[in-house]
């Protein structure tokens, strides 16, 4: 059986791995990761003549509803990165499409997989994909698109650590939501900084449910669930506005031998 979306146009650029795009640890932040792979799509696009102009003078914009990643290595500060990405598939509403991320070595550092839409700038709706916004990818055309792992069902607890966030105007990307990366930001910081000095990212799971918009603020929730393996940890998210469910993640992590420093 060939690949799905193996005819799909392929795109790929470089990336170096800046001191602002990283923690303290000098390691590429969860929101640099998806910032650099979304570029690297919004370039794609540009080279195919889908600019965020034209898109949007059709009255629509494309929006990631899902994102499930893979996480070998994170980058670190300096580090030059190549990021690779294809629109593999699509059927009347959804599209598929997929993220390699690779170091000087051309060894998979990440593997992104997401779910889009296209989303009425009107209505703010999901409308069925227009055939002249998605021929240039070379997309292949299906029936049904890959299924993401969804994000564990959230549950608060007595344990569950909670942080307001407010939505600044510069959250607001051009689709005038919050740029979904930002979504990372408060999603981590909720969890304690010496969890995080302990822990590498090893998969992610990304459902969004609802837009956030500005001037809102935002709920995020975090669980550091049991773990019945020694060297890993699971933590569930959720970000809510006003008790509406606006985002849920799952993250696995791996425990560090030694804590950095």
């Amino acid at each position: 059986m060939a690949t799905l979306g193996a005819n799909a146009s392929l795109y790929s650029e470089q990336h170096r791995i800046t001191y602002y795009e990283c923690d303290r640890t000098g390691r590429a932040t969860l929101t640099t990761l998806i910032d650099i792979a979304v570029l690297a799509s919004e370039d794609q696009s540009d080279a195919l003549g889908l600019t965020t102009a034209m898109v949007q003078s059709h009255g629509v914009g494309w929006v990631v509803t899902q994102y499930a990643i893979d996480i070998t290595r994170m980058p670190r500060q300096d580090e030059v990165v190549t990021i690779a990405v294809r629109g593999s598939a699509y059927n009347p509403y959804f599209a598929y499409r997929e993220f390699w991320i690779r170091d000087a070595d051309g060894q998979q550092l990440a593997y992104i997989t997401s779910i889009w839409v296209m989303m009425s700038q009107t209505t703010r709706r999901i409308v069925k994909i227009l055939p002249e916004l998605v021929a240039p990818y070379q997309s292949e055309a299906v029936k049904r698109i890959p299924r993401l792992p969804r994000p564990i069902n959230f549950e608060a607890t007595n344990t569950t650590i909670t942080k307001p966030y407010h939505v600044r105007f510069f959250d607001i990307d051009p689709n005038r939501h919050v740029n979904n990366a930002h979504y990372f930001d408060w999603l981590v910081d909720t969890l304690p900084a010496t969890f995080l000095l302990q822990h590498d990212l090893v998969h992610v799971d990304v459902r969004y449910e609802n837009e956030v918009k500005y001037g809102q603020t935002v709920t995020a929730h975090a669980n550091i669930l049991p773990s019945e393996v020694a060297d890993q940890v699971t933590t569930s998210h959720l970000i809510e506005v006003d008790g509406e469910k606006c985002c849920e993640v799952t993250i696995q992590w791996r425990t560090l031998a030694e804590p950095i420093q």
